[in-house]
């Protein structure tokens, strides 16, 4: 069974986006044994400070790379990432799969992931160029990766 981290930053408040996590991590436990960790995000004094965002985000960065299980396929979920669609996303995955049985996904804080790691990641990837908030984005990205294994089964669930 794959082995599947998924690295966020913040944690989900509302129940309905918490509710919605708990169900595709149910959908997703016939595929892959499911881990998430939730890094607490840096405390930013002045949201106008580039200095200060850049340090918080290279603080986060150092928390991120230290929970990378040893030899996982890394996905960096940022914008300047390479979109695909669901059909390519679930040939990667199945790659992923076939070679080292453990994919780690990560979604960094409101400002970003840190260059360190952009640049361990295997995969950049960019969901949308539409912006989302990240709690929400933690639902989406649960739901594709439960089509893309969906779909690397042959299920009808993506049509």
């Amino acid at each position: 069974m794959t082995n599947l981290t998924i690295i966020t930053l913040g944690s989900l408040k509302e129940k309905y986006l918490v509710d919605a996590v708990s169900e595709y991590k149910k959908r997703l436990s016939s595929y892959a044994k499911v881990d998430e960790i939730n890094l607490k995000e840096e405390k930013i004094q002045d949201e106008d400070n580039e200095r200060e965002i850049k340090n918080a985000i290279d603080i986060e960065g150092d928390k991120i790379l230290s929970k990378i299980p040893d030899g996982a396929w890394v996905v960096a979920l940022c914008v300047e990432g390479k979109q695909v669609d669901s059909i390519k996303l679930a040939q990667k995955i199945g790659e992923a799969v076939d070679s080292t049985g453990k994919i780690c996904m990560i979604i960094g804080s409101s400002h970003g992931l840190s260059d360190k790691v952009k640049n361990r990641a295997d995969f950049r990837w960019s969901v949308s160029e539409l912006t989302f908030p990240h709690q929400l984005m933690r639902v989406m990205l649960y739901e594709i990766l439960y089509r893309s294994f969906s779909i690397r089964a042959g299920k009808k669930y993506h049509k």
